[in-house]
């Protein structure tokens, strides 16, 4: 399948990396100009380094913003007025247990996971909706359908995701703008390979095979049996965003491995 998205503008917030530098190496490499995002300037000229290496001859922007209140997303907004292609990827996570979190960080979470989503959508897609092509991509997570223990906060702000994506692309209907929401599963993006890089060398494990031993113990119903990489969450993403993917929309499109024990 040749994906080309010549002529197309794609916005993925926090985009410096792992998934989101994935993200938008891949639309590059399929012909769209990209607009990297992150909270610093000097992250934001990385990641741009970063994709025109990989994508000799890429066109990328970037936007240094805090998607994660209003001000920011209004700075992204100002500095890149029209998108064909928003992703978003922006999010926090962590274990904390449900006891230890306050109001501010409820709203926090939500602020950055949720929010930035919605304000990012509310500002682009009735322009897309104008000329009849668009792509909303949330970036949610197993966790939306499979709630952790320790991580209630993050799992909440996911499932929310996954209404909004539903409601908005019913919301769009006929307009030729698709919305839909990507589920990964472990990932192992700088986060996790950080995680568990003390361990890897404990045990004189590669980080992969460190990688596969965490989902073993704690993604057990994995039917991968180990991590995916950014990029392979990257190709899902790169595809809903195609004109190959025009009839696929409301949708919430796993790459998890199996670890969602359902056939739906």
């Amino acid at each position: 399948m040749q994906i080309d998205l010549t002529g197309k503008t794609a916005l993925v917030t926090a985009s410096t990396a792992g998934i989101g530098l994935a993200i938008a190496i891949g639309l590059a490499r399929s012909g769209a100009t990209v607009i990297v995002n992150g909270r610093k300037q000097d992250t934001v000229e990385g990641a741009i380094a970063d994709v025109v290496r990989e994508v000799p001859g890429a066109t990328v922007r970037g936007v240094a913003a805090d998607v994660g209140g209003a001000e920011g997303c209004d700075a992204i907004v100002a500095a890149e007025p029209a998108v064909d292609i928003l992703v978003n990827n922006a999010g926090i996570y962590g274990p904390r247990d449900f006891y230890e979190l306050s109001d501010e960080d409820w709203t926090r979470i939500f602020d950055v996971n949720v929010m930035s989503g919605v304000r990012l959508a509310r500002a682009y897609t009735a322009a897309m909706a104008a000329n009849g092509w668009g792509r909303v991509v949330f970036i949610s997570s197993e966790s939306a359908l499979n709630t952790p223990e320790d991580m209630i906060h993050y799992g909440f702000s996911k499932t929310a995701q996954l209404a909004v994506s539903r409601g908005l692309a019913k919301r769009l209907s006929g307009t030729g703008v698709t919305v839909n929401a990507v589920l990964p599963g472990p990932t192992l993006s700088d986060g996790l390979r950080e995680m568990l890089r003390e361990d890897a060398q404990k045990a004189g494990l590669s980080i992969e095979e460190a990688a596969a031993e965490f989902v073993k113990a704690h993604r057990p119903s994995s039917i991968l049996q180990r991590a995916a990489t950014v990029e392979e969450v990257a190709h899902m993403v790169v595809y809903v965003c195609s004109p190959q993917a025009s009839a696929t929309t409301g949708a919430a499109l796993r790459v998890d491995g199996g670890v969602v024990d359902t056939i739906a």
